[in-house]
């Protein structure tokens, strides 16, 4: 599984990294600190629930 993250839309919540934050790394502003990563293997439910969090739908997950 991958996260792309569409930068244009991150706003800076930072809801993903509250949610799984060994995932989603952030900025000092809160925003997602990449654009892209593959998840580690048993990290996946983790990856759906900061990505379902997204309040700007940001994140995308593909298989």
């Amino acid at each position: 599984m991958k996260i792309t993250v569409d930068q244009n839309k991150c706003s800076g919540h930072a809801r993903c990294n509250a949610t799984a934050p060994e995932l989603f790394d952030i900025d000092d502003s809160g925003y997602v600190a990449f654009a892209s990563r593959e998840v580690p293997a048993g990290a996946e439910r983790q990856a759906r629930a900061g990505a379902q969090d997204c309040p700007e739908r940001a994140i995308t997950l593909e298989d």
